[in-house]
């Protein structure tokens, strides 16, 4: 029987099993093999290094990562278009805000009402940001002359009528009273506070940087809302206009220029077309031009969350802006929605004009 030919063997040493993924005879050594991925690997390796140190670096130059804004905070997005697609209409939360408001309050809402006799419509918003049926309403008539309120004041019937169940009245002249968590207490648990008018002056008198100045701000955090009218609407202002305890004849009065500060960098004027005031704003923006001014008509009410300020109401209200060119105020129209940080009005079309305008 015939036996296959022997392989001869190389240099005295047994062959080697090549790597199971190389077929016999393929013409490339073990050998050759290791020295080109050795190669391989070494080149790799000089390449990344560079590349690893080189984001080494960044990272520790670059300071906070991308999307942080100094201080590690979340950085803010920029604030939507009034015209584009994100544009606000009446109603909406001040959570549909990009950045912190500059001017209303960053939770909760402020209505400012401009006196004289306001309609249903007003009364019932403000009751339905209070929560409807069971809303807590807190009044404060204290901008008025009279030394006592009845708990029956006749001044809480407009929140009955308009679907309020429970309303109380809470009254003191005296600051110390004020600064007393027994007094406040009503304040904790209210869902709205409403100011009606007088002077404004006896509401600084009394409250100002009280624990019931403080509670005004607790009631915005958790989201409630603040309204006035008249007297009681210039009070929630960072700029106090007419605060003379005794008369509503002087602009700026000494002593009385510092109001609440639910809205930062403003000043609130009222009875504006009643009482002709259109152009007294502009005297106290002559001396401090960075204030936004908002001057409110009789029977209409500005309903203010976050930077957006919707017109509500029979008459008008005016914007005061020292840095605008032309010396004369921006009238806003019922249903005008306006963003008061950056002073310009919302372009909003009715879904019917919407359809017209579309091809």
């Amino acid at each position: 029987m015939d036996l296959p030919p022997r392989v001869p063997q190389q240099s005295g040493k047994p062959q080697e099993q090549g790597p199971a993924f190389l077929s016999r005879g393929s013409g490339i050594s073990r050998s050759r093999l290791a020295r080109g991925g050795a190669t391989l690997r070494r080149t790799l390796l000089e390449g990344l290094i560079p590349l690893l140190l080189i984001v080494l670096v960044l990272q520790g130059c670059s300071g906070p990562t991308i999307g942080s804004a100094p201080g590690g905070s979340p950085a803010a997005e920029p604030a939507a278009s009034p015209s584009g697609s994100a544009g606000i209409g009446p109603g909406e939360s001040s959570g549909s805000e990009t950045t912190a408001p500059l001017v209303g309050p960053a939770q909760g809402t402020v209505v400012v009402a401009g006196g004289g006799i306001l309609g249903l419509e007003i009364w019932e918003r403000f009751v339905e940001l209070a929560g409807g049926r069971d809303a807590r309403i807190v009044v404060i008539p204290t901008a008025a002359s009279e030394e006592s309120f009845p708990e029956n004041w006749p001044g809480i019937l407009p929140f009955l009528d308009a679907g309020a169940e429970t309303v109380r009245v809470l009254h003191t002249r005296d600051r110390t009273e004020a600064d007393t968590y027994d007094f406040a207490s009503p304040l904790q648990e209210a869902t709205g506070v409403w100011f009606p008018g007088g002077r404004q002056g006896r509401l600084v008198d009394a409250y100002l940087h009280t624990r019931v100045h403080r509670e005004l701000f607790a009631l915005l955090a958790r989201g409630g809302v603040v309204g006035g009218t008249s007297a009681g609407a210039s009070i929630q202002a960072s700029y106090l206009v007419r605060g003379d305890p005794e008369t509503n004849q002087i602009l700026m009065a000494p002593g009385y220029e510092e109001g609440f500060g639910l809205l930062n960098g403003a000043a609130v004027d009222q009875h504006l077309l009643a009482r002709g005031r259109e152009e007294d704003l502009w005297e106290l923006l002559h001396r401090q031009p960075h204030l936004l001014g908002i001057g409110v008509d009789e029977g209409t009410a500005l309903v203010i969350r976050g930077d957006k300020a919707e017109v509500i109401g029979e008459s008008k209200v005016f914007i005061y802006d020292a840095r605008h060119p032309v010396r004369r105020p921006r009238a806003l129209d019922p249903g005008s929605v306006f963003h008061l940080g950056e002073r310009t009005e919302f372009s909003i079309q009715a879904p019917a004009e919407q359809s017209r305008s579309q091809p």
